[in-house]
């Protein structure tokens, strides 16, 4: 295709001096005074093909070939009459580096380099992959410079770091491909939430973090960090699967938070942390004294994770009382982690700690084998009830380790009671009720812990056929003085005895509670008044008579 009417004849013959640009990889095109191209070597002939160069203006050609928009064209005809280097973008999106320059012997010599790939991959190694947001390396160097900028002009600039909560579940029970549509419509939820002078990126897994320079602060991190959790928590639809889930902000503010951005991404990700632990789907700001508290939590962590390599942990046993029969029918394996500086770590400081570093599925397959082994060797033969955690089902080997766990101890399983909580079934119902039949196949008891905290409880009795309810203790705390709590008692104690499953009543301490539970026809109970939680050895002597008299 010829454009301005050249002709290759019109090429004027090689001199000399220009004898090797045929066989130059770098595309060539040689003009005359006119800037008009008379030769083109064979790089350049298959870089504008099917157009034919030769003839034509250098703007012509470019533009033809490339520059279409009016800002583009004039961009062009600047560089060629500066004789300044430019970048041109041809129509199949190429990019070419241009340079002009003029011959001592009269003309000019353009030499052109495709740096597309050059420039695609530069911009992949700022971009992460899967959303196409910024990364990590950009945020830094992005933070850097606000904040250079900040320091001339005075202005305020805010770093939030977002952690998505309860993505983890969704990535581990629905498989990687669902977790990274997941996070794909996330990212799109980020840009439509930020002005057009923020950046937001990806910098791990499920974590993120937004610039906001020139606005007023903390009004303007307050509005945004409000807006992100709104809108990351409304529900989302990924092939076929409609997902919830939420998000956790940390939010610090320079120069009022640190003046560098170590320190501003550190005190950022310090606050995270007390969103998350402060129940999640909240922003903090940073506030001092969040560094020591956690490097406390962080030493703890450390420790954490060799518990079980150190011994550090042990069982005690809750008996666990049958109204009707005045006698022990079980105990409840309660844990006990006994650090050696800090003392006897209560279960609520470590297990959520636990849960949140992934090192609750060990401890728990700890607590399930101990329990049994124990269990095994009592000269009565009660119940042992366990409890798990929603981890325990996200990876796949629960029901083998049951299986593992009652093989080596020899407890028969219909002497082993499982306590779950409704969390097992928020994160994979399907497959959490899938692994609770195959235990009641073992005949493992499985017992709703927690009952009437949740919001679904009662959906749940209806998919699965629980053998025990476990009623809150929030329900039994002076029950005795509570009308409304007697009522709550009373209903779940007539859903249960209709649905064939039996009742627990747990967190009795007084004996007008006992009274109480005991009037609304409560099967069990288990209580600091029944008895508090004990030792292997003490457990074995409490065993011996096994009946008890409570007051009637």
């Amino acid at each position: 295709m010829k454009i301005g009417g050249g002709m290759r004849e019109m090429v004027r013959p090689l001199q000399p001096r220009s004898a090797a640009l045929p066989e130059l990889a770098t595309a060539v095109l040689i003009l005359d005074e006119d800037r008009t191209v008379e030769y083109v070597n064979a790089s350049a002939e298959a870089l504008f093909m099917p157009v034919d160069p030769a003839g034509c203006t250098l703007t012509a050609l470019f533009t033809s070939c490339g520059a279409t928009g009016g800002d583009d064209v004039f961009a062009v005809k600047d560089a060629v009459t500066k004789h300044a280097p430019f970048r041109l973008r041809l129509a199949d999106d190429r990019l070419l580096d241009c340079t002009l320059r003029s011959l001592s012997s009269g003309g000019f010599v353009v030499s052109m380099d495709d740096v597309t790939t050059y420039v695609r991959n530069a911009e992949l190694a700022e971009r992460d992959a899967l959303t196409g947001l910024a990364n990590r390396k950009v945020l830094r160097e992005r933070l850097d410079e606000r904040l250079a900028s900040a320091a001339r002009s005075g202005q305020a600039t805010a770093i939030l770091y977002v952690d998505l909560d309860r993505f983890k579940a969704v990535n581990d029970s629905l498989g990687h491909p669902v977790g990274d549509g997941l996070l794909r419509k996330v990212a799109e939820r980020f840009k439509s939430a930020l002005r057009e002078g923020d950046l937001v990126a990806r910098i791990g897994g499920d974590e993120f973090a937004v610039i906001q320079a020139d606005a007023p602060q903390p009004a303007a991190a307050t509005a945004l960090a409000t807006r992100l959790v709104d809108l990351i928590s409304r529900a989302y639809a990924v092939e076929g699967h409609v997902l919830n889930i939420g998000a956790s902000i940390g939010i610090a503010i320079a120069p009022h938070d640190g003046t560098g951005s170590d320190d501003l991404l550190k005190n950022a990700d310090l606050a995270l942390y007390r969103a998350k632990a402060e129940g999640r789907g909240c922003f903090r700001f940073f506030e001092p004294g969040m560094d020591e508290r956690m490097q406390a939590r962080r030493s703890m962590e450390v420790d954490l994770r060799r518990t079980l390599a150190l011994k550090q942990l042990e069982l005690v046993y809750q008996p666990q009382f049958d109204l009707a029969a005045s006698k022990i029918v079980g105990f409840e394996a309660l844990i006990r982690w006994h650090h050696p500086a800090r003392g006897v770590v209560p279960p609520a400081e470590f297990i959520p700690l636990a849960e949140e570093i992934g090192v609750i599925t060990a401890i728990g397959e700890w607590v399930l084998r101990t329990a049994c082994k124990q269990a095994a060797a009592w000269p009565t033969p009660l119940c042992i009830a366990v409890n798990l955690s929603p981890a325990q089902f996200r990876g796949g080997k629960l029901l083998e380790t049951v299986v593992s766990a009652l093989a080596q101890s020899q407890l028969p399983a219909h002497r082993l009671e499982l306590e779950i909580t409704e969390g097992a079934l928020l994160d994979n119902a399907d497959g959490t009720l899938d692994v609770l039949n195959s235990l009641r196949e073992l005949g493992v008891r499985i017992s709703m812990d927690d009952f009437g905290t949740g919001y679904s409880s009662l959906g749940y009795l209806m998919k699965f056929p629980f053998d025990k309810i476990k009623i809150d203790q929030c329900f039994i705390r002076d029950i005795d003085t509570h009308i409304e709590r007697q009522a709550i008692i009373r209903a779940i104690i007539s859903v249960a005895t209709t649905l064939g499953m039996k009742t627990i009543a747990e967190g009795v301490e007084t004996d007008a509670e006992l009274s109480c539970i005991r009037a609304q026809g409560c099967d069990e109970v288990q209580g600091y008044l029944t008895g508090r939680p004990m030792s292997a050895s003490n457990a074995i002597a409490l065993i011996e008579p096994v009946r008890l008299a409570l007051a009637s």
